[in-house]
């Protein structure tokens, strides 16, 4: 086999392998007789037939196999004989006019990971963001838990609705001249007088109102309302009133814990305890990752391969894109991001460039991912498919090597993260949660004196509110979206080696995940301990 370079321009090689006529045949005269021994024939002995019948018979898909092979091992010597780290699979085709008894001529393109410069990490200083345990907020907590549990009763005759009380009601929402909207008619919908659920001044106006009323009260819907047909405009609702409650006596005692499955009072403070320590330790561990990898992305430039940031930017971009068909106005949104495509391009970069340099830190100074680990990683990423695909995704896993190194990187990263904590000289500084959050929101008020280097962020997409069918006087938040560009960086791979053959096998999917779940409403039964949320990535 003879091989040549044909293009080595910075991160890019390409190269073009000859493989002899005479080496396709030799390698179809030991498939052949590998496989006569097998081939039943009518008319011959089990393991008689000649073995120039056999190669007749079979020739097409011999040569076919045997040129596969070839092209396999030609790949992976050319790797190994020259040191080739790809950094995405080869491209590798077939040329031209090829046919059996020929020559064949390969081609073989692909990008090379770069020279990563030895990672500076001496002298790396971060500051702990902490915020000491909030007793009142526990105790609010757990007022909310009982007020939750609570329960209402019948209110006595003639008795008229006021702040705390649950009122019944029976709807009809009108536009200023009268016309019914759609989704403003509603049966039995209970509100609590006080909570905020309704737009403003609707609870109000349920103040004084007793069991049989039947009331018209006026209202004004915000100007940011999701229903764009009813944003800013007045409104009537023709309301009758089915039921009026009061709300039982509210306890926080040993009662409540039991109510909600636990044994005690002191039990229930520490599980709430707990579930908030690991939520601001998660918000702790959060600000300072962010902090390390900017000073980490100041420190260190160097060529990354386009192939790479490409595949970074369009998983950005397919989120985003996903992300704006929820939007009220989808058109105006897709705009919006198309207007700042280059700075998401410049997120893929960095990211990119930030796996590149942990997975060198990593390797330079032992960090890995035991059997172990990625044995529990494979088993939990199982659990989201239905019972019946589990075994497919984990057959998948193990034998699609980009996929393992997908599934493997997140833990990997973190490993190199916590060792480079464990280098770095870290201040601790102890805030509110308030400042915490605003801390990890934005790169102003808590530098801890090295500029962050986080321009190549575009400032977050203001997002509009979600067009609903619903235009119930129910007004409820927008949950905000992640950034992109808090996600985490792109972590190298592990290396690739072995080109895609010409004539492919059909290539094994894995098992579609279920559905998501619809988020259940909180079950006033048992403070089911909290997810923990979603990362924010730097």
């Amino acid at each position: 086999m003879q091989t040549v370079e044909t293009l080595n321009e910075g991160l890019k090689r390409a190269y073009t392998m000859t493989i002899t006529a005479k080496d396709i045949d030799a390698k179809v005269d030991a498939e052949v007789k590998r496989v006569a021994p097998q081939v039943r024939m009518p008319g011959f002995r089990p393991g008689k037939v000649p073995v120039n019948l056999v190669r007749k018979m079979h020739a097409e898909a011999l040569t076919q196999d045997a040129l596969n092979a070839a092209i396999q091992q030609g790949v992976q010597d050319l790797m190994q004989s020259n040191k080739l780290r790809p950094a995405m699979q080869p491209s590798v085709a077939l040329a031209d006019g090829y046919a059996p008894g020929k020559d064949a001529e390969i081609t073989v393109e692909l990008e090379v990971l770069p020279d990563v410069p030895t990672p500076a990490i001496d002298g790396l200083t971060l500051e702990r963001l902490t915020v000491p345990a909030d007793e009142t907020a526990l105790d609010a907590r757990i007022m909310e838990l009982a007020q939750g549990s609570k329960s209402y009763d019948d209110a006595k005759k003639g008795h008229k609705a006021a702040t705390g009380d649950l009122v019944v009601m029976d709807f009809v929402g009108k536009t200023e001249d009268g016309v019914a909207f759609d989704g403003g008619t509603g049966t039995d919908m209970s509100v609590e007088i006080g909570t905020g659920r309704l737009i403003p001044g609707f609870e109000d106006q349920l103040v004084g109102v007793k069991k049989g009323d039947e009331k018209t009260i006026s209202v004004t819907f915000p100007e940011d309302y999701g229903a764009a047909n009813l944003a800013g405009k007045p409104a009537t609702f023709d309301l009758k009133i089915t039921d009026v409650r009061v709300a039982g006596e509210t306890k926080v005692d040993d009662a409540l814990a039991k109510n909600l499955g636990l044994e005690s009072l002191e039990q229930l403070r520490g599980i709430l305890k707990g579930q908030a320590e690991q939520e601001l330790n998660g918000l702790t561990r959060t600000h300072m990752k962010r902090k390390l990898l900017d000073q980490l992305a100041a420190g260190h430039d160097f060529p990354v391969p386009p192939s790479m940031v490409d595949a970074e930017f369009q998983q950005i971009w397919h989120q985003l894109v996903h992300e704006t068909e929820h939007e009220a106005d989808p058109a105006a949104a897709l705009a919006e991001i198309e207007a700042e495509k280059d700075d998401y391009r410049k997120i893929a970069e960095r990211r990119v460039r930030l796996g590149l340099l942990l997975s060198e830190i990593g390797q330079a100074n032992g960090v890995e991912v035991s059997q172990q680990e990625m044995s529990q990683l494979m088993m939990q990423a199982a659990q989201q498919y239905p019972q019946d695909q589990r075994q497919r995704f984990l057959e998948y896993i193990q034998q699609e090597p980009m996929a393992a190194a997908q599934l493997r990187a997140p833990l990997y990263e973190d490993k190199v993260v916590d060792f480079l904590f464990d280098k770095a000289e870290i201040s601790d500084r102890e805030v509110t949660r308030e400042e915490l959050e605003a801390a990890i929101e934005s790169d102003d008020g808590f530098d801890t004196g090295t500029h962050s280097h986080d321009h190549d962020k575009p400032k977050p997409r203001k997002s509009a509110k979600a067009k609903s069918d619903d235009a119930a006087p129910t007004k409820k938040p927008a949950a905000k979206k992640a950034k992109a560009a808090d996600a985490e960086p792109a972590a190298a791979g592990d290396e690739l080696v072995e080109a895609e053959p010409v004539k492919k096998a059909a290539t094994k999917k894995a098992p579609a995940k279920k559905a998501a779940e619809p988020a259940a409403e909180e079950a006033p039964s048992k403070p089911a301990a909290k997810k923990p949320a979603a990362k924010k990535k730097a």
